[in-house]
């Protein structure tokens, strides 16, 4: 599902089972990342889908990537993985006015 940064943030901050996650590449989470993100680069192509198959399906995934065409598509694969939710930052980190951390 996609949401607007506003319903994004909103929803991210009342949802106790959330999970930020990043699915840029290493360079571009290095260069910053939306606090308490996780990192798993959608261009790893099985390797992405092994990564996810890790993670906890009943959670919450607040998903963005640079612009939102990344992320967009990471939500469709959560969907077909049967992951409970998967909501997608329109506009990804470029259009983000929240806080970002520099590592």
């Amino acid at each position: 599902m996609n949401l607007s940064q506003e319903d994004w943030v909103a929803q991210l901050a009342a949802d106790e089972n959330a999970v930020v996650l990043d699915v840029r590449t290493e360079d571009e989470f290095n260069d910053g990342y939306i606090e308490n993100a996780i990192n798993i680069d959608i261009h790893k192509g099985q390797g992405f889908i092994y990564e996810l198959e890790q993670l906890d399906k009943s959670k919450n995934y607040y998903v963005y990537c640079r612009s939102g065409a990344r992320s967009a598509k990471a939500c469709q694969i959560m969907n077909e993985l049967e992951f409970a939710n998967a909501y997608n930052l329109l506009g990804g980190i470029l259009d983000w006015e929240g806080d970002v951390v520099e590592p």
